[in-house]
């Protein structure tokens, strides 16, 4: 008995099953011939399956679309006429019909429909958006934005369609209004934000920012307690890189709503990272000052300050000795108040930094990372930096073991890590400064693949170097003095490298070096902030070894001076399109592409 209902089970199940089955193959198998442009076969399969449905509003339509292609209007006229009058308040049959009117340039009966499909249109909010996405396909964006207007009067809620009239606006062209009412929906739901900021960002110029802008101003003096418009307000500073105005926004926004800081903290850090350090600077003084010890983020805050300040004074090579002792006050004053610790460790680097490159006190910057090596519980990451900071500094010094040993320790530790590849690059430059190039260069034509870009870039260019220099025992002497040279430059002993670098041009005239001998010399001068010298030397290589391996470098070291400390962005704008045009091959191509950008004015 039980066998017998399974049976009878199966068949109902079968019954049910197989035609719905059956119904699928025939949908997609029309779907392709439709896709394919086969539209009489594929209007036989969708009026059957219309058929078959009664009520399916795609197969019926997608019908008619067929019938459409291929011109039967007469037929595809019989077909909608019928279902309009069996479904008369279907009001998007009358687009249908409006837009086959239009198809045989009927214009005056189309709008006849289009205008008749508005007017019968319920007061239901479903069947309101179906009429106006109805419009918006056949790209008939005024119609789809009378739809919505009068279906906010129907619902009595001129607001509820505000984001998707936003959309119709902005496919129209029309930023002022379309602005309006993405605003609008704003206002109904703060939730938007984000999705509002994401359509901004792709879709208004710079002159339509100034549009928000304005618009913003009037909502947020209309709508004081809406939180979200100064919130939008901060981000239209952010995209403009006003930080100023950014951070007085943030600065508002976390005192009316008793924040902790973290929304200044933040903005302070895309400023600083697009190195407008004074506004970063004001965010971060605003914690330490307004939120105090007790901010979950006032150490964090301390730290970015003095960094921030470390970088304005040092980058570009524009500051005096006073500027250095200010900041060399500033970090002792941050140490004493929390202690020198594993905590402080970063800030002990940094200290060290400064005195060992900026106000020459290599003693205390050694003095310094030796006690910071031994802090208890040290981060591994934190001491490996200050080791390979250390060995730079016994470099400096000539103490060549004690360097030696240190760039190996982290190595060993650090095998396979990026920090390990650059630790195993000092020590192959080590060897290329002692004059054992042969050592070197294999050292650097493995670190070729290192997955540090900027360590690849550099074994890159120093395995070349080394490369088209040796040869001839004359030429390994000469590049023995050049190394030389080069290891005087690290230990900013300048003119001792200029001494050495001109009995090197003395001894070897017309060598392949004379274009690096330029190079090193630019390289001094900028570091003395002799900038001129320093471009005239740029040049020199431009003008006399357009041929040499030092070309590309000598044309974007000399942009990168005419943009920064000439103040001649024309010529810079000259030299980087110079660079990826001639050298398209060239490391810097990619970055002197961007930098002719920028410069251009364009939005990148």
């Amino acid at each position: 008995m039980s066998n017998r209902i399974f049976k009878i089970f199966k068949l109902a199940v079968l019954f049910i099953v197989f035609p719905l089955w059956l119904n699928a193959q025939e949908s997609k198998l029309a779907q392709q011939y439709f896709a394919s442009g086969e539209y009489e076969k594929a209007a036989s399969l969708y009026e059957k399956l219309y058929e078959k449905s009664k009520n399916n509003d795609f197969y019926f339509n997608r019908f008619i679309d067929c019938l459409i292609a291929l011109e039967d209007y007469s037929k595809a006229e019989v077909i909608l006429k019928k279902q309009i009058k069996k479904k008369p308040k279907d009001v998007q049959l009358y687009v249908t019909y409006g837009n086959l009117f239009e198809r045989q340039l009927k214009d005056d009966k189309a709008e006849e429909q289009y205008r008749e499909a508005i007017k019968k249109m319920e007061a239901d909010q479903y069947i309101i958006t179906r009429l106006a996405n109805a419009f918006r396909n056949l790209t008939k964006y005024d119609y789809a934005i009378q739809v919505y207007e009068k279906g906010g009067e129907l619902l009595k809620d001129k607001t509820v369609f505000s984001y998707n009239l936003g959309d119709m606006y902005r496919r129209k062209g029309d930023s002022p209004k379309m602005i309006h009412n993405y605003l609008n929906s704003l206002s109904i739901n703060p939730n938007r934000l984000n999705s509002l900021q994401t359509i901004f960002q792709r879709y208004l110029s710079e002159e339509e920012f100034d549009e928000l802008q304005a618009q913003l101003y009037e909502r947020i003096e209309e709508q004081a307690d809406e939180v979200q418009y100064p919130e939008l307000l901060a981000w239209v500073f952010i995209q403009r890189k006003d930080y100023v105005n950014a951070i007085r926004q943030a600065k508002m926004l976390d005192r009316r709503l008793g924040e902790t800081g973290i929304r200044v903290f933040r903005v302070g850090s895309i400023a600083e990272k697009d190195k407008d350090y004074d506004a970063a600077i004001s965010a971060y003084e605003y914690i330490i000052e307004e939120k105090g010890l007790a901010s979950g983020i006032y150490i964090d805050s301390k730290r970015a300050s003095l960094n921030c300040k470390r970088k304005k004074v040092v980058e570009g090579f524009n500051y005096t000795e006073a500027d250095l002792r200010a900041l060399e006050a500033e970090y002792e004053t941050f140490l004493n108040e929390f202690g020198r610790n594993k905590t402080t460790a970063p800030i002990i680097a940094e200290l060290a930094d400064l005195e060992a490159f900026y106000l020459n006190d290599r003693k205390k910057a050694i003095d310094l990372l030796k006690e910071m090596i031994a802090f208890p519980g040290l981060d591994q990451y934190v001491m490996a930096r200050a080791k390979l900071s250390l060995a730079d500094f016994y470099l400096m010094d000539s103490e060549i073991w004690e360097a030696t040993l240190l760039y190996s320790q982290v190595d060993k530790v650090f095998a396979e890590d990026i920090l390990g590849h650059e630790a195993r690059f000092r020590n192959a430059k080590l060897s290329y400064y002692a004059g054992d190039f042969e050592w070197a260069q294999a050292q650097f034509d493995v670190l070729k693949a290192s997955t540090s870009k900027l360590i690849a870039n550099d074994a890159l260019d120093l395995s070349v170097f080394i490369l088209d220099n040796l040869g001839l025992d004359s030429t390994v002497t000469a590049l023995k003095l050049y190394s030389e040279a080069d290891l005087l430059v690290f230990q900013n002993r300048f003119d001792d490298a200029f001494a050495k670098l001109d009995s090197l041009a003395t001894f070897f005239p017309g060598h392949s070096l004379e274009d690096d001998i330029y190079y090193t010399k630019s390289k001094i001068y900028l570091k003395q902030r002799e900038y001129e010298l320093s471009a005239e030397m740029l040049q020199k290589i431009i003008d006399d070894y357009s041929d040499g391996i030092r070309a590309d470098n000598a044309l974007y070291e000399l942009a990168l001076l005419n943009e920064n400390q000439l103040g001649n962005p024309e010529k810079a704008k000259e030299l980087y399109e110079k660079i990826f045009i001639e050298y398209s091959g060239s490391t810097f191509a990619v970055d002197a592409r961007k930098r002719y950008r920028k410069l251009r004015g364009d939005d990148i």
